[in-house]
């Protein structure tokens, strides 16, 4: 079965939708993308996704050629082509064919459907480990394409035999690679950190369903507050809202706020 591709004006085969070598993000990782979840069919949250995606794209000088009717109407297109319920819609947009590889030219689009592996039954119960890392990604606020810390750490966080690394400069935490992290307080308040980090869009509705029942608190956080918390947990597209089990020697065996949370967006987001 064929599986489609938009890219820059048309529908394509995805194994066809190549770029070509001078493209800057090839020449210099010169790029942005954003990435939601369909349930079934149906994009969840795409107006706040696109919302990011323009705005990265003119925080990067790159110009999208295409009005947010027209992206909506291309991704329920490709959505409609591919007949790929419950996967993911990638939005991808380079620096374009730089003739000197460092000037940004006309950018490239591409849209593409993917599958995706939810997390497994045992990290969903009892939480994923973190490494912390000293580490705060360049231009942290934009979507782009720039992993490359993430990347270079895969082997280290292999060794530790931990699941990701959780990034923080001189004490004070961002996020991790690809996902938001957060602290219950023994308190019971929600506090997240505000700075040097990609506002992810789980976070953002997690944190409305939060605040119906829980003091939220979007502020700098330190290593030291995981050491004085009684649970953490990450958000994200994928993993959605999940347990955090240890963050280095600090163990948190008390998942119920988390698992509460996680209950009440899928109740508000998914299941209804």
């Amino acid at each position: 079965m064929k599986k489609w591709t938009f890219f820059n004006d048309d529908y394509i085969e995805a194994e066809n939708a190549l770029l070509h070598f001078k493209d800057l993000s090839f020449q210099r990782g010169y790029g942005l993308f954003d990435f939601f979840r369909l349930v079934g069919d149906q994009p969840l949250f795409l107006d706040d996704h696109l919302d990011r995606f323009y705005a990265s794209a003119e925080a990067m000088h790159l110009k999208i050629d295409f009005s947010r009717a027209e992206i909506k109407t291309v991704i329920q297109n490709l959505i409609l082509r591919n007949n790929l319920p419950g996967t993911g819609v990638r939005l991808n947009l380079t620096g374009g064919y730089s003739a000197d590889g460092f000037t940004i030219a006309s950018p490239n689009l591409t849209i593409s459907q993917t599958t995706f592996s939810s997390p497994s039954k045992d990290h969903m119960e009892n939480g994923i480990s973190l490494l912390s890392y000293p580490h705060v990604r360049q231009l942290p606020h934009i979507k782009t394409t720039d992993y490359i810390m993430a990347v270079w750490l895969q082997p280290l966080l292999k060794q530790k035999g931990v699941d990701d690394v959780l990034f923080h400069q001189n004490g004070i935490l961002s996020e991790c690679s690809r996902n938001n992290f957060l602290l219950v307080t023994m308190d019971d308040r929600i506090i997240t950190p505000h700075q040097n980090i990609l506002p992810g869009i789980t976070r953002k509705k997690l944190l409305e369903v939060a605040a119906k029942e829980f003091e939220v608190e979007e502020r700098t956080v330190t290593l030291q507050d995981i050491r004085e918390a009684k649970e953490a947990f990450i958000t994200g597209t994928i993993k959605q809202i999940l347990p955090v089990a240890r963050v280095d020697d600090v163990v948190f065996n008390d998942h119920k706020i988390s698992n509460q949370l996680r209950h009440c967006f899928q109740s508000a987001y998914i299941n209804s």
